[in-house]
């Protein structure tokens, strides 16, 4: 078993966020890579591919300075930046978006997300629940939610990929948890340095087959006294990993270089390190997300940067937003010319928005009462704003859109009846997607 640990990231809260990843290749203790990708078979699995392509902006971006300019408002409310035309009339977005855009067409913005708790973490961006009152287990995280309903296209591409860091201690904070659904079901972490140890060098596949009988009869002992049920199904569990490491297909996914040089500097080159100013801007990861989907991942989940500007909010978002615009862009501009658009959903989004009114700072504070969203591809009905704030910003006064909506919208993009599919969960009970009253966004269907 092999730890390696990735670039730390502070928030406000002092907790300190440290990606890690855990290769364990073909070993025959502790959670070894073929736990992680365990996928137990199930009846009737559709074999469509639809994916999602999740990207989470950690900190909580500043909806009023991105998607929802308030020129009317008073000028500790209204910031620094100014609003410019899209390719589709009446609808603005911020001058430092101009690529974005162009592409308005191609997406939609939603201004009125509500329901956030207000805390630092991806746990409602990923699972679409508040943390609160969740089932023994906790509840799992939409990738996971594939990964159980609908398997693997590829058995050498994991169907859950995280390329986000690990967000803080706690487990319902993990940018992957898979919840009552179990490791099975939790997202490959291809980051860093780890993804070297993928490779194996010197080890012929006879030598891989000896050590597979071996450890498949190690583990039959283990699940035959698992009690838990966690082990169950590890054979093939086990089979599907050692598909992996004897196939060049995930390395060569998560290899950008193979595409060409003018589609990577399309893309764009951002920054990895890990400062003061912000979390690791990977531009990278866009193009290697569209990647891990064309090549078989149902979910693939990114986070970018870091937003939680509580200081020098326009000086930071003058850094960053150029960047998200530069990515962003390219990856809906290649799903489109790649013939990807119908079948891959995008979606965009933080924790929580920004106070209404500028601190003595610079910054704009937590504002939980409303922030928003972009979706793109999945065959919606794109060029289009659900929603609307106050003139400050504030509060939303049109069409309130729940994190749950959002997902029922992702799961019908997927061809999921959220109204009709259940996972049961560790005490034996159905547990809907969706919470009750969250439904697919009409306007997009």
């Amino acid at each position: 078993m092999l730890t390696i640990f990735g670039p730390r990231q502070q928030f406000c809260d002092g907790i300190s966020r440290r990606n890690f990843l855990r290769i364990g290749a073909l070993g025959l203790g502790g959670l070894t890579l073929s736990q992680l990708l365990q996928a137990e078979a199930k009846s009737g699995l559709g074999r469509s591919h639809k994916a999602v392509i999740m990207i989470f902006l950690p900190g909580g971006p500043s909806h009023q300075d991105m998607f929802d300019l308030k020129m009317e408002a008073p000028m500790e409310v209204r910031g620094e930046f100014k609003p410019i035309q899209t390719n589709v009339p009446g609808i603005q977005i911020c001058e430092h978006l101009p690529r974005l855009a162009k592409l308005m067409d191609k997406m939609v913005l939603i201004r009125s997300i509500v329901g956030a708790t207000g805390d630092h973490y991806a746990f409602q961006c990923l699972t679409g629940r508040r943390h609160q009152n969740q089932p023994p287990g906790g509840w799992p995280c939409l990738g996971s939610v594939l990964s159980r309903l609908q398997g693997s296209v590829n058995k050498a591409i994991p169907p859950f990929v995280g390329l986000s860091p690990k967000m803080g201690h706690m487990p319902w904070a993990d940018a992957g948890g898979a919840g009552f659904l179990g490791i099975a079901h939790a997202p490959f972490k291809p980051e860093g340095a780890g993804k070297l140890d993928m490779v194996l060098n010197g080890i012929t596949l006879d030598r891989l087959a000896d050590r597979k009988l071996l450890l498949a009869s190690f583990d039959r002992f283990r699940r035959d006294v698992d009690a838990s049920g966690l082990m169950e199904g590890l054979d093939a569990f086990n089979e599907q990993a050692f598909g992996m490491l004897t196939s060049s297909q995930l390395l060569e996914a998560l290899d950008f270089q193979h595409e060409e040089k003018q589609v990577i500097e399309r893309y764009g080159k951002g920054d990895p390190k890990n400062r003061d100013d912000g979390g690791p801007k990977l531009m990278e990861h866009f193009l290697i997300a569209r990647r891990l989907v064309e090549a078989g991942a149902r979910c693939v989940t990114l986070a970018f940067s870091r937003w939680d500007h509580h200081g020098d909010n326009f000086g930071a978002l003058r850094q960053d937003l150029p960047l998200l615009d530069q990515g962003l862009s390219a990856l809906i501009e290649d799903l489109h010319q790649r013939g990807l658009d119908k079948d891959v959903s995008v979606v965009v989004w933080g924790e929580f928005g920004r106070t209404p009114t500028i601190n003595k700072d610079a910054g704009r504070d937590h504002w939980p009462r409303v922030t928003c969203g972009l979706l793109a591809g999945g065959g919606m009905k794109t060029g289009q704003v659900i929603g609307a704030t106050d003139r400050l910003g504030g509060e939303a006064t049109e069409r309130p859109v729940q994190f749950g909506d959002v997902f029922a919208t992702l799961y019908h993009n997927l061809g999921i009846d959220v109204s009709k599919t259940t996972l049961t969960d560790l005490t034996g009970r159905p547990q809907y997607l969706v919470d009750a009253g969250c439904q697919a966004l009409k306007e997009v269907i």
